[in-house]
């Protein structure tokens, strides 16, 4: 298990930029692959973007391609997610997760460990 904590929410006027943290613990964060998701009030959770083992495979959701970066830093054991050009439906709870292995995934199951969330309000 790692232990995932996330950073950087807050609310934003539409057309603004927020740069999201999740720092990990607990185990080696190189042996991970790492994800973002998010869920609005009344959906499902949803895939937003992930990041091989290594950084070298990104993976993104059409509607925010383009639009948000996905990136790590090994060295602080933190996974960032840069989100720039913000609109109101990507007003949500923003989850880092973690994947024992070196393959990115986009599929929520299939991610071993959670962060609390951290809340993203996008005003227009």
């Amino acid at each position: 298990q790692v232990q995932l904590v996330e950073s950087g929410g807050s609310t934003v006027q539409a057309g603004g930029s927020l740069r999201l943290s999740c720092a990990a613990s607990g185990r080696t964060f190189s042996w991970f692959a790492m994800g973002w998701f998010r869920q609005a009030p009344g959906k499902e959770r949803e895939f937003v973007a992930s990041i091989n083992w290594n950084g070298d495979s990104t993976y993104y959701a059409d509607s925010v391609k383009g639009r948000f970066t996905i990136s790590r830093d090994d060295a602080k054991n933190t996974v960032y997610l840069q989100m720039n050009s913000l609109k109101p439906e990507d007003t949500a709870v923003y989850y880092c997760a973690a994947r024992r292995g070196r393959v990115a995934v986009t599929t929520p199951s299939l991610m071993d460990s959670w962060g609390q969330g951290t809340q993203v309000t996008v005003s227009s």
